[in-house]
């Protein structure tokens, strides 16, 4: 099975400080990039994340600060990698809830203008979850049968990955293989924002996702309580999520003046 693509599509890993997306930074990146024709390109960074890594992180993917002291930030590389992406759709393994969120927040904090609006993204882990209902390296074993050496090296998960959905595409013929199709097949709940906090409703209205204002409208929010779109973008949120908000609200005053 070879992927059916009109795009390229990056399968990408990152190996991180943390799980926390609007605090915590990158400190390894890999990408492997497949190009319609069937080419390969492969790029793997390490990453100074201008913050200590906690030694209970550097055990699980063995990235210390030692290793990482030398190396480029993410803000110095952030042009390089975006090159890599923007002509792309993006896949990986859990990509949806934490890669593409915390990628955003990085590209942002780079003063990269990160955007999703053409590109759809397939998130390997949902079909597993869907299909089956296990982890990366049962994943790896149950559909390729190898065991996934080097796990939480994000090049060995990024090849793994790759690996996994051509042989989910073999397995279940009810997968088209057409990437606007798995995006839709992983999404998991429509979002405006990638981490969630801004959703639509029926009628295709942003609603919030969270808090006291939860399924209500933005419009009907901002309306009523136009202090809580400043306490938003004071508070700890996504980079991503204030952006998103922002752009409603110039949509917004866009329309009452046009």
């Amino acid at each position: 099975m070879e992927l059916k693509l009109t795009k390229p599509i990056c399968f990408f890993d990152l190996e991180t400080t943390g799980t926390n997306v609007a605090k915590d930074r990158i400190v390894e990146i890999s990408i492997l990039k497949v190009f319609p024709n069937g080419n390969k390109e492969s790029r793997t960074w390490l990453v100074n994340p201008e913050m200590p890594i906690p030694p209970e992180v550097v055990l699980v993917h063995g990235i210390s600060d030692e290793k990482v002291a030398d190396e480029p930030t993410f803000k110095q590389l952030s042009k390089e990698i975006y090159k890599m992406i923007k002509d792309s759709d993006l896949a990986g393994f859990n990509s949806d809830r934490f890669d593409i969120p915390l990628l955003a927040e990085e590209m942002l904090r780079a003063d990269v203008d990160f955007d999703m609006k053409n590109m759809v993204s397939v998130d390997v882990q949902t079909i597993f979850h869907k299909m089956e209902k296990r982890t990366l390296g049962a994943a790896y074993k149950f559909y390729c049968d190898k065991n996934l050496e080097d796990a939480h090296s994000a090049e060995a998960d990024t090849l793994a990955t790759y690996e996994v959905l051509l042989a989910q595409l073999d397995r279940y013929p009810e997968l088209e293989n057409n990437m606007k199709k798995l995006s839709e097949f992983t999404t998991r709940k429509q979002s405006l924002d990638f981490a969630g906090f801004i959703g639509v409703n029926k009628k295709n209205e942003p609603i919030f996702s969270f808090g006291k204002h939860k399924d209500k409208t933005v419009d009907e929010v901002m309306e009523k309580e136009p202090g809580y779109f400043g306490w938003i973008l004071n508070a700890d949120f996504p980079l991503y999520t204030k952006k998103v908000l922002t752009q409603i609200k110039l949509s917004k005053l866009n329309n009452k003046l046009s």
